[in-house]
């Protein structure tokens, strides 16, 4: 297993299988994009698949989420996933995306055995879409949504990150569209991770402003602590139920002692922490032939060195160099 110093246990594999994105949004990269990682640094197909098997038969994973950049991008991506699905024994299999593909790829990743979905959504305005990620494309976003639904990647999960002045008075109309389709919306605190190191405190949407916010036209009642598990989002009964909504404030109320991740890069980098500053190379051991018992080691390794949190609480953080794209959300 996964075990760290401070007795948790990592059973969640987040994966990201590129660093390129087809959106450029403001709290995450810059209008120009950045360096892509070249080609030979990303990890094949074959890489990633012997990396989740080695995670799974050998090191007590039980679910896969991928990520990217924007995981639709991968050529490979519903090969991936029906290798996994095969996998004994199988693990629950998620993907985090920005909806863009989706349209065209829910079925197929549906039937290659992926279990739900993941989709950044920030506003229901076509002029703030445009404002924040800097391309026209809300119209796709809202239409793969549709596919994931239809296709029974659920629960369709839809995240959202509020900007000050941008969209931070639409918590309430996001929450009423999410129930009124039926998926479980779920906001983030702004987080540290852009290239420019943009990121300020002052001034963020906390997760008592958000809970604020729809109260203004939710009754909103808290679901409890037993329900949460290791989950990060709290989640609110919405109006007596059956429909929820998630706050994961990251910064303001940090769950770092429930953590239950690990996390792998596109180019084959072990991460403890999304915050993290360090990383474990596992290409490299990959590369020269390393057996999968001393891959395994190498990864024990890394987790046992887990700090306590990510250090968001400390008012002093610094964050990390390598923006979102290149880590995995």
């Amino acid at each position: 297993m996964l075990i760290d110093t401070y007795g948790r246990i990592a059973t969640d594999l987040r994966v990201s299988l590129t660093d390129r994105c087809n959106l450029r949004c403001t709290y995450c990269m810059p209008e120009e994009g950045l360096q892509w990682l070249a080609k030979p640094d990303l990890l094949s197909d074959d890489e990633i698949v012997r990396l989740i098997d080695i995670a799974v038969t050998s090191l007590g994973i039980e679910e896969v989420r991928f990520t990217g950049g924007e995981p639709l991008l991968r050529p490979g991506l519903v090969g991936i996933v029906e290798r996994v699905a095969a996998l004994t024994p199988r693990p629950r299999m998620s993907l985090t995306t920005n909806g863009i593909g989706l349209k065209r790829t829910a079925t197929a990743l549906k039937e290659a055995g992926l279990d739900r979905v993941n989709v950044s959504l920030d506003t229901l305005r076509p002029d703030v879409f445009k404002a924040l990620t800097r391309r026209d494309r809300l119209k796709d976003v809202i239409e793969g949504l549709t596919a994931a639904r239809e296709a029974g990647l659920a629960p369709v999960k839809v995240n959202t990150v509020l900007m000050p002045g941008l969209n931070d008075d639409e918590a309430p109309d996001l929450l009423a569209w999410a129930v009124e389709h039926s998926y479980e919306l779920r906001f983030i605190e702004q987080m540290p991770l852009d290239a420019q190191h943009g990121w300020k405190r002052e001034g963020m949407v906390t997760a008592a402003d958000i809970l604020a916010s729809l109260r203004t036209r939710f009754a909103l009642a808290p679901e409890g602590a037993g329900e949460r598990g290791s989950a990060p989002a709290e989640r609110w009964i919405v109006d007596g139920g059956p429909h929820r909504v998630g706050v994961i404030a990251s910064v303001t109320r940090p769950f770092c002692a429930a953590c239950d991740r690990t996390r792998l890069t596109a180019d084959g980098q072990i991460r403890t922490c999304l915050f993290a500053t360090e990383e474990t190379d596992l290409r490299g051991a990959l590369r020269s032939g390393a057996p999968d018992e001393e891959i395994a080691r190498i990864w024990r390794l890394a987790m046992w060195g887990k700090k306590a949190g990510s250090g968001l609480d400390d008012p002093s953080f610094l964050q990390p160099e390598r923006p979102m794209s290149a880590i995995g959300g």
